[in-house]
């Protein structure tokens, strides 16, 4: 059996049948958005073409980002916080699986009090140390990738209320955290309930 998006029924207002329409975009239909994959340029204008989108066509209802993605470009990701804070419609954030790196950063993007973890998902914030390479090149680049690291500290400290000097400190070893951990963290606001 070939492996793809499935499809469901779908009835169009006015019409007596259903028609298939692939999952995601049903469930796009519900406001409920999807980052299954590493952050790059296509996904990113993707989701924020969504976000705007929806929220235009409704900007009372929330919109649902379901993260399960080990992290990715820094400015693609950006552009998705910039865009979840533009949108007049709140974006609660799910994190289903792991996020790591700039989806944690989406993942505490959220609406606050409306971020959520589910019990079993992995939470890495953000590691920026410098490689050694070639030092000319390295140079024309590491003010402006300071300027970056900078920004990204005071948004961690802005949305999880801890200091800037904790969030710079944690960013510099790998930090892996339980949904549990997160939550403690600041990065979530609730773990959804285990079965």
């Amino acid at each position: 059996m070939p492996v793809g998006v499935p499809k469901v029924p779908f009835v169009v207002p006015g019409d007596e049948d259903a028609s298939w329409i692939d999952l995601y975009n049903r469930l796009f239909q519900e406001r409920l958005l999807f980052l299954g994959q590493e952050v790059n340029s296509e996904i990113s204008n993707q989701l924020v073409g969504l976000m705007v989108y929806l929220s235009l066509e409704d900007k009372t209802k929330d919109l649902y980002l379901f993260i399960n993605s080990p992290g990715g470009e820094v400015i693609s990701g950006m552009a998705m916080f910039d865009a979840m804070h533009f949108v007049e419609a709140e974006v609660q954030t799910v994190c289903v699986g792991l996020a790591a790196s700039m989806a944690s950063l989406l993942l505490v993007g959220g609406e606050i009090t409306k971020r959520l973890a589910f019990p079993h998902a992995m939470i890495h914030q953000p590691a920026s140390s410098f490689q050694e390479g070639q030092t000319v090149e390295c140079m024309l680049e590491a003010n402006e990738l300071l300027k970056m690291r900078e920004t990204i500290t005071q948004i961690y400290a802005q949305r999880t209320g801890k200091p800037s000097w904790q969030i710079s400190k944690d960013m510099e070893r790998d930090f892996f955290m339980s949904a549990e951990e997160a939550q403690a963290y600041g990065i979530v606001d609730m773990v959804a309930d285990s079965v």
